[in-house]
C-alpha cells in the first residue's frame, strides 16, 4: 500500500516543512490550507518539481464536513490514507487573558481542538476501511506546560487540550495498531509570531532558550517524521517535546 499523507495547514511554516520532507521520503501527500492558496500551489510545485507525488486541497478543518470532503478527495487522487498529521492552528494576538477577544478564544479552540479532532475522526475512519495500521502525529507546544502568561493563555490552554486528546486517542486506538503521538515544538522561526502581533517577539525569547535561538521548521519536521515511520512502532500517547532545551 502506497503510503499517503494528509498534512494540515500545509502551506507554510512548520507544515510546509513536514509536506516537503515527507514527500521526499516517498508520501504521496495532500497539502491542506484554509486561506492562502498561493503558498500551497508554490509549494505543490516544488514537489512535484522535485519528482514528489502531492495534491493541495482548501479545507477548514473546524468544519467536519469540508474535513470528509478533504480526505475522500485525497482518498480519490492519492489513494488510501495512511497517516495523518494535524498541524493547523492559530494563537490570536499575543495579550493577557482578560484583554483576549471571546470569538478569538473561540476560533483558536475550533481550529487547534475541534480540527484536530475533526481530522483525526476521518483519519481512523479511513484506516479502518482499509485495515492500516495508520498513524497520526498532532503539534502540540512547548505553551501547553508554560501555559504562556500574558501572551495567549488561551492557545496554551488549546495545546494542553491536544495532548490529553492525544494519550487518550493513542490508548484508545493501540489495540487496533494505529498510534496517535504528538511532537510540542518551543519558539520555532515562522510567520506565527507576526500574525500574533509581534514580528520582532523571536528577538525577544531567543535568549531564555538553552540553545540560545529559535527552531527552524526543518528541525520541527524531522521528528515528526520519526514519529510516522516504522522506526517508532513501539511509541504512541508520547509527546516529543523539541524545544531547544526548555
Amino acid at each position: 500500500m502506497d503510503k499517503v499523507l494528509i498534512v494540515t495547514g500545509a502551506g507554510r511554516g512548520i507544515g510546509a516543512a513536514i509536506a516537503r520532507r515527507a514527500a521526499r521520503e516517498g508520501y504521496r501527500v495532500a497539502l491542506n490550507y484554509r486561506h492562502d492558496g498561493a503558498s500551497a500551489a508554490a509549494l505543490l510545485d516544488e514537489i512535484r518539481a522535485a519528482g514528489g507525488v502531492a495534491i493541495a486541497v482548501q479545507a477548514d478543518v473546524g468544519d467536519p464536513g469540508e474535513v470528509a470532503r478533504m480526505f475522500a478527495r485525497a482518498e480519490h487522487e492519492l489513494g488510501p490514507v495512511t497517516a495523518l498529521v494535524n498541524n493547523a492552528g492559530i494563537t490570536g494576538r499575543l495579550a493577557g487573558f482578560m484583554d483576549s477577544d471571546p470569538d478569538t478564544i473561540a476560533a483558536v479552540f475550533r481550529t487547534n481542538v475541534h480540527g484536530a479532532m475533526h481530522c483525526s475522526r476521518a483519519a481512523v475512519h479511513a484506516f479502518r476501511r482499509t485495515g492500516a495500521a495508520g498513524v497520526i502525529v498532532n503539534l502540540s507546544s512547548t505553551a501547553a506546560l508554560t501555559g504562556s502568561p500574558h501572551e495567549y493563555v488561551h492557545y496554551a490552554a488549546s495545546k494542553a487540550a491536544v495532548e490529553t486528546f492525544t494519550l487518550g486517542l493513542a490508548r484508545e486506538l493501540a489495540p487496533e495498531g494505529i498510534r496517535v503521538c504528538a511532537v510540542a515544538p518551543g519558539s520555532t522561526l515562522t510567520g506565527i509570531h507576526a500574525q500574533a502581533g509581534e514580528p520582532e517577539r523571536p528577538a525577544r525569547i531567543a535568549p531564555k532558550i538553552p540553545l540560545g535561538r529559535l527552531a527552524t521548521p526543518e528541525e520541527i519536521a524531522e521528528p515528526v517524521l520519526w514519529l510516522l515511520s516504522p522506526q517508532a512502532s513501539y511509541v504512541t500517547g508520547a509527546t516529543l517535546r523539541c524545544a531547544g532545551g526548555l
